[in-house]
């Protein structure tokens, strides 16, 4: 594909450096809003309900993660939701653990089923659980999915009319129009936790300056898997990649983007 279009996003976000509401888990939120501030956009975490729904208002875009949820902090995403719902700000859902639990698959279903969610983000027994697939999910990992998680993630995104990644190796978007495929990335990144909830941020960051849902998801993921090969070329293990990840995902730029990003279509 023609790089020039994810560079100029990435561009936009470097530019713009828009707001990005989270409410994500305990375990990443941290993370999370650091590479947030890394790839241009600004963090801001707000689960209170009392204030979810106003500062979501103030956004360009509202990052959903149920890595760690309970009843109440789904009442407060479904308040930001609706409120960026109403400001056509776009919403991302990351769907942590769907499949595992009751609490987690109902969860997810109900914010899809209240909320208008612009891309869901998950691996790939979280897309198939969603999906209604033969999948499985231990804890909060994928342990597979039957039949071909191409189709599987383009047909969600067909019947659901949302923007659909599933994450793994090779990365897949879809509209269920376009399907792209996104190489960038590095095994390591699969060694630390909460890189999935990162590129959930990193992906809020560009859906917050672009109109084109598939073509802001493969940006992130391409920017921030670009962003992990270069870290794991200067690493030699996972403690010391963490931080060398953030120092390339700052550094990157759409020059790099330019050059780097391996995307392809079907």
């Amino acid at each position: 594909m023609d790089n020039q279009i994810f560079s100029e996003i990435f561009l936009r976000a470097r530019e713009s450096h828009p707001l990005v509401h989270h409410i994500t888990n305990y375990v990443t939120v941290n993370d999370c809003a650091n590479i947030t501030i890394c790839a241009g956009g600004a963090p801001v975490m707000a689960d209170a309900r009392e204030e979810a729904g106003e500062m979501a208002g103030f956004a360009g875009a509202l990052v959903l993660n149920i890595g760690t949820l309970n009843a109440g902090i789904i009442e407060s995403m479904i308040l930001a939701g609706k409120a960026a719902n109403g400001r056509k700000i776009p919403v991302i859902l990351d769907p942590v653990g769907a499949g595992a639990t009751r609490l987690r698959t109902e969860s997810t279903r109900r914010l899809l089923d209240e909320l208008e969610i612009a891309i869901i983000k998950g691996n790939a027994g979280e897309i198939g659980v969603l999906a209604g697939a033969d999948a499985k999910v231990r804890g909060v990992d994928s342990a597979g999915v039957a039949g071909d998680i191409v189709s599987i993630t383009r047909d969600l995104a067909e019947s659901t009319g949302i923007t659909v990644v599933a994450s793994g190796a090779t990365d897949i978007v879809s509209d269920g129009k376009r399907v792209l495929f996104v190489e960038n990335g590095h095994p390591m990144m699969g060694g630390i936790s909460g890189t999935g909830c990162m590129a959930s941020s990193v992906t809020g960051v560009c859906a917050a300056v672009s109109t084109d849902m598939v073509m802001a998801a493969a940006t992130a993921l391409a920017a921030f898997g670009l962003a992990g090969e270069r870290a794991a070329a200067k690493s030699r293990g996972p403690g010391s990649f963490k931080p060398v990840l953030f120092d390339e995902m700052a550094a990157l730029t759409p020059k790099d983007v330019l050059a780097g990003a391996r995307v392809t279509s079907a």
